[in-house]
């Protein structure tokens, strides 16, 4: 069964990630097969003890399982806070989230195969996530900088004058958008920071207010038209148009199972 970089044989009990063997004891592989053929299906606690501890044995369950479970995450690099394989439904159980392939026979995959998280939020590339993190929180920084420089050179905004409208329709709408858009991008930059793990979902419900506030703040460069030209101002203003679209981006690929 085929997930990821990753490769568990059920028959010969071993686990490969990219061809190379991946040591993992028996209990966590038997853990991880019973997940890996119920994908997309939330695995009581019950049934995982009823299945990998017989009634007879006599063990701290509840510890054995939580110790299990790290130790599969520990190989699969998961994480618990942003899991990409194996999700944990609090007081329920588990469920593995990732796309799950059989290897030969078809008539051997099981029917939940066709519950399990689409294909679209495996296309992306699997950077470290401490990369993707830092990158989204620069993306804020640089914002926050936009918005203070305005701030403090406000006065400057007497000379603009855009479509012919006049500079105090232009400066109230500088000054509006930066005292909406520091506390945004404090919000998003301590988020990230912390890697509160309903960041992805909570960033793609405000998407779109997002898109609409950074296009606008995409034509920043030609506050400063007057110093660095025309084009230098044109070249940064197209790069900054795309800025929201790769703080999506970067924000699917930290946290993968957002809404």
């Amino acid at each position: 069964m085929r997930f990821g970089v990753f490769e568990a044989d059920l028959e010969t009990r071993e686990l490969r990630k990219q061809g190379r063997r991946i040591r993992l004891q028996d209990q966590p592989f038997a853990l991880l097969a019973f997940l890996l053929e119920r994908p997309g299906v939330i695995v009581s606690r019950e049934e995982l003890r009823d299945k990998l501890w017989p009634a007879d044995t006599f063990v701290d369950f509840d510890h054995s399982l939580n110790t299990a479970v790290n130790k599969i995450r520990e190989v699969l690099g998961d994480s618990a806070t942003s899991p990409r394989f194996i999700e944990t439904v609090a007081r329920r159980g588990y469920r593995f989230i990732a796309a799950v392939h059989m290897s030969g026979n078809a008539d051997a995959v099981p029917q939940q195969l066709a519950r399990v998280v689409p294909e679209s939020q495996t296309d992306l590339p699997r950077p470290h996530r401490g990369v993707t993190r830092i990158l989204f929180g620069l993306l804020q920084v640089m914002y926050l900088i936009f918005y203070v420089e305005a701030l403090l050179h406000w006065h400057a905004l007497d000379r603009i004058e855009i479509f012919n409208v006049g500079a105090p329709l232009v400066t109230s709408i500088v000054i509006v958008s930066t005292g909406v858009g520091i506390p945004l991008r404090f919000y998003l930059l301590s988020a990230v920071g912390f890697d509160h793990a309903q960041l992805g979902m909570k960033f793609h419900k405000i998407f779109l207010g997002i898109l609409v506030f950074d296009l606008f703040w995409g034509i920043a460069p030609f506050l400063i038209v007057e110093r660095i030209g025309f084009g230098p101002a044109f070249g940064a203003t197209a790069a900054l148009l795309y800025v929201p679209f790769a703080e999506r981006t970067l924000v699917r690929m930290a946290y993968p199972n957002a809404g």
